[in-house]
């Protein structure tokens, strides 16, 4: 049985709709149509209203390397509360190890450089980030509209390229089974060429957040 900060492919498949990618590197998978139209749209009035740059941990010199908008979703809005609650009847995690729900904002041009969620241990902010509630374990990303063109989610080490897809939901597990962080997570938010890309990013750790 996984941990309360995990789930597991089994779990995850108990709901018929979810597709697993195939790879041995890898935990991935994806399901359409995971949130409605409409609570896809609440949560992008959330994001419009609350955005600012995003930024990244251990900064590498690259001050494009990360040029979308971020914004903390508050856990009192309703949208939130039910999106909290179809992630939690789908993957069986406790909510207690799980990070405020996230959105991102994306314009055209703005990109994130490929990257892994889990903080590297040993890297600069490593214990600033991971000494309370351990590191992540799991991804939970859901993109909230469709974009016009470019704007894709790419695994460059399988060669897999998801494209925004409104109510989708992408997730996949950072660890390896021996528990090490998976280099094969690699993945890049690549440039949006024409539109605007909304995403809604949930992350799981290893203890309860705090």
């Amino acid at each position: 049985m996984p941990n309360p900060g995990e789930t597991s492919a089994d779990i995850l498949q108990a709901d018929p709709a979810i597709r697993r990618v195939p790879s041995e590197r890898l935990e991935l998978f994806f399901r359409r149509d995971f949130l409605s139209p409409a609570l896809c749209d609440q949560l992008i009035a959330l994001v419009e209203k609350d955005r600012r740059p995003s930024t990244i941990a251990d900064p590498n010199g690259d001050n494009y390397f990360r040029t979308s908008e971020t914004c903390d979703l508050s856990a009192e809005e309703p949208a939130v509360q039910e999106l909290e609650q179809r992630l939690a009847a789908l993957n069986h995690i406790e909510p207690a190890h799980g990070e405020p729900v996230q959105g991102q904002r994306y314009d055209v041009g703005q990109e994130f450089k490929p990257h892994t969620d889990y903080f590297e241990p040993g890297g600069t902010d490593f214990e600033k980030f991971c000494s309370i509630a351990g590191n992540r374990t799991w991804t939970f990303m859901i993109y909230l509209n469709d974009v016009s063109a470019g704007g894709g989610t790419r695994f460059k080490v399988i060669g897999k390229t998801f494209q925004p897809e409104k109510g989708m939901l992408v997730c996949w597990n950072n660890k390896r089974l021996d528990g090490r962080p998976n280099p094969n997570t690699l993945h890049h938010g690549m440039k949006v060429r024409k539109g605007v890309k909304y995403v809604i990013t949930k992350w799981y750790r290893e203890r309860e957040w705090g």
